[in-house]
């Protein structure tokens, strides 16, 4: 009956919120069983699923700004360990509540439990999803929304709708990536969903009313696909993204990338005579190939009236979407000036010396140190300001405290991105056009006065990205492509800041280090796990050595498989030597030596 009340109340889409919310601030408490279930939410494939307490889809999280949050954590998957990141939200001061293996935490073992602890006091709306090598995308995903009593467009609308956007696979994670990062796929092909869901299911109904407003909530919690998002016969007014109110901008189509949110205004028609279907549409650009038989889109209805047929979306010349970076945030905070330390991260997807394709920044591909890296800049005393004792793998960027940072963000890759920064927001005060090559600093178009905000940004096919910030959050926070095949194959950069103010203020309760020694992973020293000379990284954990020099993908791909022929010759020539000779073979072979001439003795 839990199950389908939560299905229920998913899939019906209509979220009211109390206007007459407490003012004081609550302590909310969730007790979360991590559990296997079965879903089949596209109708075509049911397979195991990633849920909490038995039940997929996950919970909503609806919190009020302001409010303490306490979810106790209980793995029972019994074959992968897991954690929880909170995207979007600052975790300001409780750092080590942000989620990331590796980065600010060990990973929660089958059988262990662990509490998140952290103050909400930012309004708007977010998501909530695993941070352990692919599980999200096998279900460990939710939406979690911040109402927020002070909201500048409180009172402009009557009722509220959730709508969550996510593509789907019909295999688990683990056998999809060691797929994806093979030998057998030198080019980096990222497997293509199987699915596109509104609400974790499809053919979802709004039931609304004539000549109200609605304010819509909308996540894309998909691990690959952005997607395009359209109301057919209504305007949409954005007024939020990733938690930053904006000026009202009406908008027809909009487009989110993986872990991007939108919130936007829609007055419904003054008669009912008409239901109105939208769609979801993933893009297409993204994949390397499109499978036959593919459909990309999902519909949805608005419903005026439940006896009225549920019209076909019209088909579509091209996609139109509204520009985000023409966003202005209503705080109408200004562009951050005068610039300490500039982060240039040249990105792109290589081929290694194993022969898969990964990505890397400034030619470092991530791979998670053997201690969690917030642990490294708590245990290392003076030494946590030099970024060697972070590790040669995690592209460690040490900032200093409240300092104007700016990203450069060079994309040497045919494809698009999107880009999350933990624990800030940031101004996103430049985007090129495609295939305008890297960032020169001399010859670009003047930044915005009011530039847009947001946590997640999309950069376009070899083109490049500014985004500034202020590094007024002491903590370890990941900048990382929010594609999950490219989270995997370590496009991902580490930034640790203000470590020596962390060491002051930092506190690890105590179950957070009982899942290290459950997982027995080391909690101190640096990424190698030395606490006695810390610049000493050796037996630290690496990305495969580069490529031999004049090797290609193509050639390695053809040097493996040449090898594996001549072993799987070589061991047919073998079982064959080895192999008794019956009479009826000995017979047939003295025969056909016999007429080549040759007496078999």
């Amino acid at each position: 009956m839990a199950l389908s009340l939560s299905n229920f109340l998913y899939s019906s889409l209509l979220l009211l919120l109390p206007f007459g919310l407490i003012a004081d601030a609550a302590t909310v408490t969730f007790d979360w069983n991590v559990t296997w279930v079965r879903a089949n939410p596209d109708g075509k494939f049911e397979r195991p699923t990633m849920g909490i307490n038995n039940q997929w889809p996950l919970p909503l999280l609806n919190i009020t700004k302001g409010d303490n949050v306490i979810i106790n954590i209980n793995n029972q998957l019994g074959n992968q360990s897991t954690s929880f990141h909170f995207h979007g939200l600052f975790m300001n001061g409780t750092t080590e509540m942000d989620g990331p293996v590796g980065a600010t935490q060990c990973g929660i073992p089958p059988g262990s439990s662990f509490t998140y602890n952290f103050t909400i006091d930012q309004p708007g709306t977010y998501w909530y999803h695993a941070h352990q090598r692919g599980q999200y995308p096998d279900g460990l995903r939710g939406p979690l929304l911040v109402n927020d009593l002070e909201s500048p467009y409180l009172g402009q609308y009557d009722e509220e709708v959730l709508l969550t956007l996510s593509d789907w696979y019909h295999h688990e994670m683990p056998e999809l990536i060691a797929k994806f990062i093979s030998v057998a796929n030198p080019t980096g092909a990222e497997p293509v969903p199987n699915s596109a869901l509104i609400n974790d299911t499809q053919n979802v109904t709004v039931p609304v009313q004539p000549g109200r407003t609605y304010l819509f909530r909308m996540v894309n919690m998909g691990a690959f696909a952005s997607q395009y998002f359209w109301i057919e016969g209504h305007t949409m007014t954005i007024v939020e993204v990733d938690g930053v109110y904006t000026e009202p901008a009406e908008a027809s189509m909009i487009y989110l990338t993986a872990a991007q949110r939108y919130s936007f205004l829609l007055t419904t028609k003054n008669e009912t005579s008409s239901n109105f279907a939208f769609v979801a549409s993933m893009d297409h650009d993204l994949f390397d190939k499109v499978p036959k038989g593919l459909n990309s889109n999902t519909t949805g209805w608005l419903v005026y009236d439940s006896n009225v047929e549920r019209p076909i979306p019209a088909l579509l010349d091209a996609f139109d979407a509204f520009d985000d970076f023409n966003l202005v945030p209503q705080d109408g905070q200004k562009l951050l000036l005068n610039v300490n330390y500039i982060m240039t991260l040249d990105m792109k997807m290589k081929t290694l010396g194993d022969g898969a394709n990964y990505a890397s920044f400034n030619d470092v591909t991530y791979v998670r140190p053997k201690v969690p890296t917030l642990y490294t800049a708590l245990s290392t005393g003076a030494s946590a300001t030099d970024v060697t004792v972070y590790g040669g793998n995690t592209d460690a960027f040490v900032l200093a405290k409240d300092e104007v940072i700016e990203i450069v963000l060079n994309n040497d890759d045919p494809g698009k991105h999107p880009f999350h920064l933990h624990g800030h927001n940031f101004q996103a005060v430049l985007r090129s056009d495609k295939d305008t090559g890297f960032y020169d600093s001399m010859n670009h178009t003047a930044f915005p006065a009011v530039p847009m905000r947001r946590d997640t940004f999309w950069v376009k096919p070899d083109g490049h990205v500014v985004l500034r910030f202020k590094s007024d959050n002491p903590g370890v926070w990941l900048f990382h492509c929010h594609i999950e095949w490219h989270v995997n194959s370590g496009l991902v950069a580490t930034i640790i800041e203000a470590p020596l103010e962390m060491q002051k203020t930092t506190s690890i309760p105590s179950d957070h280090w009982r899942v290290c020694r459950d997982s027995q992973t080391p909690y101190a020293g640096n990424a190698a796990g030395n606490t006695v000379d810390l610049l000493d990284l050796t037996g630290e954990n690496k990305s495969p050595a580069p490529l031999p020099a004049g090797f290609t993908a193509k050639g390695i791909v053809a040097l493996v498989f040449s090898i594996i022929s001549a072993l799987l010759g070589m061991v047919v020539i073998s079982w064959y030597g080895a192999a008794p000779i019956g009479t009826s073979e000995l017979q047939s072979a003295e025969k056909r030596i016999a007429e080549a001439g040759t007496e078999v003795k």
